[in-house]
């Protein structure tokens, strides 16, 4: 077993620190070359980048982390590289395989394993692979050169403090178009956040809920992270939308419910005008697996879950403690969906 590093891993937040290694593939002249890690974590390109005009940027994220005994982990790593294939076509990018996506994902984790936060710290190691367009563009299109690169950083738990319910607010401002990027995860749709999050922030709150574009009427998700609800009856229910990303840990989530903790779970347009109807709430995602949500602000008028603001409520609780159980090595998780790494 590698020595870790001096961190102190109890206190890390969710931002970047450097590590030793990171893996690159560059495309050109119509094809990928063989990849490598590198410890450079400099990036050198025309001023006239794609990137840097155009916005053709598209990324993922997932977590490596320490199991109960001892081994590193990833949690289904296939689906990250399902997800930016998605999002290269949508993009006008070239898929980076996704074979070779899972095996560069291995690469940069073992390169990078005394950065992995041992176990029953809340730490894990973030992994960001993302590819842009890295030619000179100055007419509208797309790149014909591209970088794939995965980088790799030890981050704290999403929410510090543990899972205290949020409070979050609708936001008047649209996260996508009715028939634009919503469903795939490109730098341009978290653009489109930033001055919406900023906004929530500073008038107190955690997160924004953002509505369908066209009607304003149904719940879409948060910028950051998909939707799921509980209702009184225990039925568990997540938003339908084309303009929503189709978040791995949402989809994780739904399976555990349905099979293993046999819940009825449905995917449908969830309306505005029903949230009161639901006892709990919670937005779930990489970073925080799933954040307890104990009201919404709308417009001033509040939509409180009788799930309350002191803790998860206790359907959320029992699909959290199960899919990080998983991810743990604690329960046995689905075949497939922990890649061991070392």
């Amino acid at each position: 077993m590698m020595e870790k590093k001096n961190i102190d891993w109890e206190n890390l937040d969710f931002n970047y620190i450097k590590t030793d290694k990171r893996y690159v593939s560059t495309y050109k002249n119509g094809k990928w070359d063989d990849g490598a890690l590198i410890e450079d974590d400099m990036i050198t390109m025309s001023e006239c980048a794609c990137v840097l005009q155009y916005a053709q940027t598209i990324f993922e994220g997932l977590k490596a982390y320490t199991t109960q005994d001892g081994k590193i982990v990833v949690f289904r790593p296939d689906l990250n590289a399902e997800r930016l294939a998605n999002s290269s076509k949508r993009m006008e990018m070239p898929v980076f395989p996704e074979e070779r996506f899972i095996d560069a994902v291995v690469q940069t984790v073992k390169a990078n394993a005394a950065y992995v936060p041992p176990y029953g710290t809340g730490a894990t190691l973030y992994l960001r692979p993302y590819m842009f367009g890295i030619n000179p563009v100055i007419g509208v299109k797309p790149a014909d050169e591209f970088q794939f690169r995965i980088f790799a950083t030890p981050v704290g738990p999403y929410f510090k403090g543990g899972a205290k319910p949020l409070t979050i607010k609708i936001s008047d401002f649209d996260r996508a178009a009715p028939n634009g990027t919503g469903f795939i995860k490109a730098g341009l749709n978290y653009a489109m956040s930033l001055h919406a999050i900023v906004t929530a922030h500073n008038e107190g709150f955690a997160e924004n809920m953002y509505l369908d574009p066209k009607t304003r009427t149904k719940v879409e998700e948060t910028g950051g992270a998909n939707f799921l609800f509980v209702t009184k009856d225990n039925k568990i229910v997540t938003p339908k939308s084309n303009s929503i990303l189709p978040s791995i840990t949402r989809r994780s989530l739904m399976t555990v419910a349905k099979d293993y903790l046999g819940y009825e779970v449905e995917e449908r347009e969830v309306y505005l005008d029903e949230l009161g109807n639901f006892a709990e709430c919670g937005l779930c995602g990489t970073a925080a697996v799933i954040s307890p949500v104990g009201k919404i602000n709308d417009h001033g008028k509040e939509i409180c879950f009788p799930s309350g603001m002191e803790e998860m409520g206790p359907v959320t609780k029992k699909l959290y403690d199960t899919l990080t159980g998983m991810q743990m090595g604690k329960l046995d998780a689905p075949e497939g969906w922990i890649k061991v790494i070392e």
